[in-house]
This record gives C-alpha cells, sequence and structure tokens, in this order.
C-alpha cells in the first residue's frame, strides 16, 4: 500500500468550474476556481487552511497530504474540481478542538518531528494507513510512508509514533 499520486475521483470539466462544493474538515464550503487550480492552493490560499504544505510540486516529498473521502492524496498534484461533493480534512480538521488525535498525539509523544515541514503530510498519511490497517508491521508502516520525505528526523522516530499511535487506537477501541 501507497498513497496514491492522484486518484481519480471526479473527472475534472473541460469548462471553467465557477463554483465547487465540498466538505472541508466537517463544514460545507463553496469556492469559486478556475479549473487548472491546485487542491492545496485552494486549502492555502482561499480558505486559509495553512497546515497543508507545499515541499515539491511534483508529488515527491508528501508535504501536502490531504484525505478526500477517507484516502490520502497529494494535494499539490490534485485538482480542485476533482474534489467537487468530495469530504476533504486536513491536519486542521484532525484533532477534536484542543483533543488532538491519538497520531497526532503519538508523534509529539515519540518526538516523531524535528522541524515540522513533513509533519502534516507525515500524520495524514499515517491516519490513513491505521484507517487500513490497525496494527502494521514496520515494513508495512515504511512501505506506507515511502511517498513522503523527511530530510530530518531518519525516520525512526517517525515509525515508532506510527506504532505507538496504532497500539493507542486499538486500546481506545477494545475500551469502548
Amino acid at each position: 500500500m501507497e498513497i496514491g499520486i492522484l486518484s481519480p475521483i471526479k473527472k475534472p470539466k473541460e469548462e471553467t468550474v465557477p463554483q465547487i462544493s465540498m466538505e472541508v474538515n466537517g463544514k460545507a464550503v463553496k469556492v469559486e476556481v478556475a479549473a487548472n487550480a491546485l487542491l492545496v492552493d485552494v486549502l492555502r490560499a482561499q480558505l486559509s487552511l495553512t497546515g497543508s504544505h507545499v515541499g515539491c510540486d511534483t508529488s515527491q516529498c508528501g508535504a501536502c497530504v490531504v484525505h478526500i473521502n477517507g484516502r490520502s492524496v497529494k494535494s499539490c498534484t490534485t485538482l480542485a474540481v476533482q474534489a467537487d461533493g468530495a469530504k476533504v480534512t486536513t491536519i486542521e480538521g484532525l484533532s477534536q478542538g484542543q483533543n488532538m488525535h491519538p497520531v497526532q498525539a503519538a508523534f509529539k509523544e515519540a518526538h516523531g518531528l524535528q522541524c515540522g515541514f513533513c509533519t502534516p503530510g507525515m500524520v495524514m498519511a499515517a491516519t490513513d494507513l491505521l484507517s487500513r490497517n490497525a496494527n502494521p508491521t514496520e515494513a508495512e508502516i515504511r512501505s506506507f510512508l515511502k511517498g513522503n520525505i523527511c530530510r530530518c528526523t531518519g525516520y525512526h522516530n517517525i515509525v515508532k509514533a506510527v506504532q505507538i499511535a496504532a497500539k493507542s487506537m486499538s486500546t481506545k477501541v477494545a475500551a469502548e
């Protein structure tokens, strides 16, 4: 498994799309976009959701990962029109108020970050992985995250954070 570079959600229309509708972090949003507008640019510039970073513009680094309908996509190579009618979750939408998502908490606990630039994409990718596989092996974690580049950490603490999150999330489910 790995993050899809560009999973077709909806085929982009040939003409300019004056407005798209989507649910972003649980809120209905309508926004005017050009037919060639990238999702990351719409999120950052028009919706002021700056947690998704632009690191490469070529779908190589993973700093821009968001969820569309629950699956990881690289928003720097996803057209905004492809998210029309979809549920989009950004790093800002993972926490519940002041309560961090278990993956965010695990990254903090394991110090799965240094400069933090890749962290939003890593957290979003890890969240997707754990929704598909509640107890991934170290090899599965490394394989799933291979589309996300971190130039600081050496990945050891990132993998450790995903393992901590998996354990925390499975303990939470068992308690319920």
